[in-house]
């Protein structure tokens, strides 16, 4: 579930990412380690049983052949010739060796001194007939490896061979490996434990490092930097929380130059109609001509009012993203529109329009924010032009991007203020900009709603005096 706006989730123990990390380190280090120290040595204990087994197998096999080549029977009168043949065989140094007649009665026997530990007379009762049976055991740090096998004659088993080797070296191998593989993983694990707490400590410090400037910003501190060192991707999360935090700072510092530029804007028409219609209604001695005249700057004011409303209503919207459905519109006519509504405030300032219009010029975008653009810009180049200068607007294609271009002969704007003309409630020249009507808003409404719908401006200056503004809009494409 995911919490609500200003809510804090509480973590819990197994949610945290120490945790997390932790338990995955420490599961995957415990399955190697058991791998090491069971698999790895059931391996090599496996070898070991299957080399021993095939030893004591081919003893007793060789023994078994040379019995049945030299007797046909075997029986208790047997005994020192069986000890005479034994003696000359080569038994690989091989402890124990029984061998038995055909009702498992032993008539040779010769035992190491740890006796006959694996002679069983189930196991001779099934090499009597027939079967080979042979296996090996690891018993207190020995390799003990058994066989039994029949003696045949004429295919019938005449006695049985029983052959019995013991391994301590091997066995000592085992042991000291094991020991070996503990140790190691006694100090594995000590080390990983060590290591991960480390890491984790060092994680786990940044990440707080992180979470507490978050705090901080979140109650308003925008100004809170963090230095975390190193080159990995926490240092990189530092990076872009104090680009974050500077870019909110800005915001911020915008903000309230906005609110009180607009408290400003609003107040100061608010102020005059106060002051003219307290005039107004406190002098009973007024003249008609005066009233007229009052009211008339009542209504300029009102209109003045209107007009910066109107200006942030524009750039509220803006800000929020209102989608809007964008549609084909000719330029052209938008263009021949806007002039045409211009042209009594060009007259009145003695200025004089002019417009070069390609054919064809399409754009994607709406009615409204083709109009705010050029209204904008045009109005923009009257209001701050000389006297009996001119305003130039020329529609071009440039392969399939859309320019328009307004050029006035205005004073121009300087260059420590360039950076900044977009910029909302900027005025180059307050007091002329006061004078001319204008807020400061013009210029940003036109830059926001450029962007809005895919284009670019731009801003220069002509060369003899003036300024150029160019916006380049995405094509139109049918």
């Amino acid at each position: 579930m995911n919490s609500a706006a200003g809510d804090v989730r509480k973590l819990r123990f197994f949610s945290r990412i120490r945790t997390k990390f932790a338990l995955t380190f420490f599961a995957v280090i415990a399955i190697v380690l058991l791998l090491m120290n069971t698999y790895f040595l059931l391996a090599f204990r496996d070898i070991i049983w299957s080399s021993k087994r095939a030893f004591v197998q081919g003893i007793a096999s060789f023994i078994a052949k040379n019995l049945e080549e030299t007797f046909d029977s075997l029986s208790a009168e047997d005994e020192e010739r069986l000890l005479a043949v034994v003696s000359q065989l080569d038994v690989g140094g091989v402890a124990h060796i029984v061998i038995t007649d055909a009702g498992g009665n032993a008539l040779f026997e010769r035992a190491g001194s740890s006796g006959l530990p694996g002679f069983h007379m189930d196991y001779v009762a099934m090499a009597l007939e027939g079967n080979d049976v042979v296996f090996t055991s690891f018993f207190d740090g020995t390799f003990m490896s058994s066989a039994f096998m029949p003696v045949m004659s004429r295919g019938v088993a005449i006695g049985a061979v029983f052959v019995q080797d013991e391994d301590p070296d091997q066995g000592a191998i085992l042991t000291e490996m094991q020991d070996t593989l503990r140790n190691i993983s006694v100090v594995v694990a000590l080390f990983s434990i060590v290591a991960v707490a480390l890491i984790v400590w060092s994680l786990m410090r940044r990440v707080k490092i992180i979470v507490d400037a978050i705090k901080s910003v979140r109650e308003g501190q925008y100004g809170y930097y963090i230095n975390i060192r190193g080159s990995d991707e926490m240092a990189l999360l530092g990076d872009e929380f104090n680009s974050l935090t500077h870019k909110l700072r800005e915001t911020d510092e915008i903000r309230r130059r906005f609110v009180a530029d607009a408290s400003h804007e609003l107040k100061t028409p608010l102020a005059s109609i106060r002051l003219l219609s307290d005039s107004i209604l406190q002098n009973e001695d007024i003249e008609r001509e005066t009233v007229k005249e009052f009211v008339t700057d009542i209504g300029a004011e009102a209109e003045r009012l209107s007009r910066t409303t109107g200006k942030l209503m524009t750039l509220t919207r803006l800000d929020s993203h209102i989608p809007d459905e964008n549609t084909k519109v000719d330029m052209g006519e938008a263009v021949v529109a806007t002039l045409r509504m211009l042209t009594p405030l060009a007259i009145s300032r003695g200025l004089t329009l002019n417009s070069e219009l390609a054919d064809g010029c399409y754009v994607y975008a709406t009615d409204d924010a083709v109009h705010q653009v050029i209204f904008n810009l045009v109005e923009n180049a009257i209001k701050y032009n000389k006297p009996d200068g001119s305003v130039s607007v020329r529609l071009r294609k440039e392969d399939k991007v859309v320019v328009l271009t307004v050029d006035d002969r205005g004073v121009g704007i300087p260059d420590e203020d360039f950076p900044y003309i977009f910029d909302r409630f900027y005025r180059v020249d307050k007091a002329r900009s006061r004078e001319a009507g204008g807020s400061g808003l013009g210029l940003s409404i036109v830059h926001d709603t450029v962007r809005e719908i895919g284009g670019k401006i731009t801003a220069s200056k002509r060369v003899g005096g003036g300024m150029r503004f160019q916006v380049r809009f995405a094509p139109y494409n049918a």
